[in-house]
This record gives structure tokens, C-alpha cells and sequence, in this order.
């Protein structure tokens, strides 16, 4: 398959070399969103619960994520050269479609009280910067995504350090985290279309969850397995562009460059 890094994965996730493999892990995540998606709806209908469910839906989803990386020694020493497979398939499926939910769920999230930015201009504003931070999340995470590569992306190589490639991209020069930045960006802008108090109110705490994340669990990785990390975190942020940086980061919006 034509895609950066599908070969690389491929060779330690069997299931994507055969149609019915790469079938079982679609229905896999699917099952996984659909379950979660089940609960938002649900727990939507109780208007206190809405809040509090997707903050912890998102805990949850980035713990699945986690037990990746704290349960790596413990897998390898089980599995040895399956441990990246088990670790998928445990771990990451459920933990990726379950934070998909999450992020689909602003766009839907209940507000029963219909407090809603209805008078005046504030609807074509919010909606306006609405579709602006959609369209731009959408075009930083396809565009990210295809420089990094589904390896990287799917963390092959906190399991096979010794494989790993050298990503060279100016973006990664703006953005330490181009494709959760873009996730983040997409939250934003679904936020903004639902125009509900619930889902602007739950905002502040998707950059929150991310930047949890990345410093608790992903950094600590790379800070390890990269002598010179620490210092490049120094200098440049993770999600949000420099004001100096802002025509390179619409240059590789554009062209990808």
C-alpha cells in the first residue's frame, strides 16, 4: 500500500497485510467508537453528566493509550518480537477509538438549557471561526499525518527503537506535535459549531488532556530514547504556533512543505 510507513508497520502489525486482517481491526476500533458513542448519548440525557463524561471518556482514552508505553518491558519480555502486536491490539485500538469519540462527541454534546450564542452577529462570528478552526485542524492532522508517516504515528518504534527514521519537516520546527495540535484545532472548531455552553465549556480541557499526555507519558519516551529532546521541547512549542512562525506554519499548510 502506498502510504509512508505502511510497509515499516506492516512488517510488526500482520493484520494489515491481508483484507480480512486489516477488516478485524476496522471492526475492532469500530466497535470500540460505537460503544463509546452508546455511552455519550446516554449519559447526555442527565445535563451533569455531560461535562464530566467526556473529561473522563478522555482520561480513559489516553490511559488505554499509556499502558503502550508503562507495559512495553512487560510485553516484550512476554512476547518478545509480538509485543508491538499485543500492545496494539490490547491497548491502542481502544484507547485511539475511544478518544475519537470523544472528539466526534462536541460536535453532538446535549445542551438542554439552549444557552446558545443566538442574538445578533455572534452566530455567523462563532460558526465563521467555527468552520476556520475545522478546516485548518483537518488540512495540519491529513498533512502532518503524511509526513510523519502510520509508523510513527502508531508508535512503532517505542518498540523497535533501533529501526526508527529521522522525520525531517520545517513544520516540526514550528510544532513539536503537528497532528495533536491538529486534533486540538478540530475540537476547537466543533466546539464553535455546536455554539453550546456544554461543549465551549469542556474546551479548556482538551489541550489540558493532550499537554498531560505528551509531558507524563509520550515525552518521557522520547526524552529517553533522544539525547537531545529535552532541548528541542525548550524551544519550540507543542501545539500552538510562535507568532514569528506564523507564515511557515500556513506555508505548510498549503503545500505541505
Amino acid at each position: 500500500m502506498n502510504i509512508k510507513g505502511f510497509d515499516a508497520l506492516a512488517k510488526h502489525l500482520p493484520e494489515l497485510r491481508t483484507v480480512g486482517g486489516r477488516i478485524r481491526l476496522v471492526v475492532m476500533g469500530l466497535s470500540r467508537f460505537l460503544l463509546t458513542t452508546v455511552y455519550f448519548i446516554a449519559s447526555d440525557q442527565i445535563p451533569t453528566w455531560t461535562i464530566d463524561s467526556s473529561i473522563v471518556v478522555m482520561a480513559l482514552g489516553f490511559y488505554f493509550l499509556s499502558r503502550m508505553f508503562t507495559q512495553k518491558k512487560a510485553l516484550i519480555e512476554k512476547y518478545q518480537d509480538e509485543a508491538y502486536r499485543a500492545a496494539v491490539m490490547r491497548f491502542a485500538l481502544s484507547g485511539l477509538a475511544i478518544l475519537f469519540a470523544m472528539i466526534v462527541h462536541i460536535a453532538y454534546m446535549g445542551d438542554p438549557n439552549k444557552m446558545k450564542f443566538t442574538q445578533g452577529v455572534f452566530p455567523t462570528v462563532i460558526h465563521v471561526l467555527g468552520w476556520y478552526w475545522l478546516v485548518v485542524g483537518l488540512v495540519l492532522w491529513i498533512r502532518s499525518a503524511l509526513t510523519f508517516g502510520v509508523d510513527n504515528l502508531a508508535w512503532l518504534y517505542v518498540y523497535f527503537p533501533n529501526e526508527g527514521r529521522f522525520v525531517n519537516a520545517d513544520i516540526y520546527g514550528v510544532l513539536r506535535h503537528p497532528v495533536y495540535a491538529g486534533v486540538m484545532r478540530v475540537g476547537l472548531g466543533l466546539a464553535l459549531l455546536n455554539s453550546g455552553i456544554f461543549a465551549l465549556s469542556f474546551m479548556p480541557f482538551l489541550p489540558l488532556g493532550f499537554f498531560g499526555w505528551i509531558r507524563l507519558v509520550e515525552e518521557k519516551d522520547l526524552i529517553e530514547r533522544f539525547s537531545d529532546y529535552a532541548e528541542y521541547r525548550k524551544r519550540t512549542p507543542a501545539f500552538w504556533v510562535k507568532p514569528q512562525d506564523i507564515g511557515k506554519f500556513f506555508k505548510f499548510l498549503i503545500t505541505g512543505n
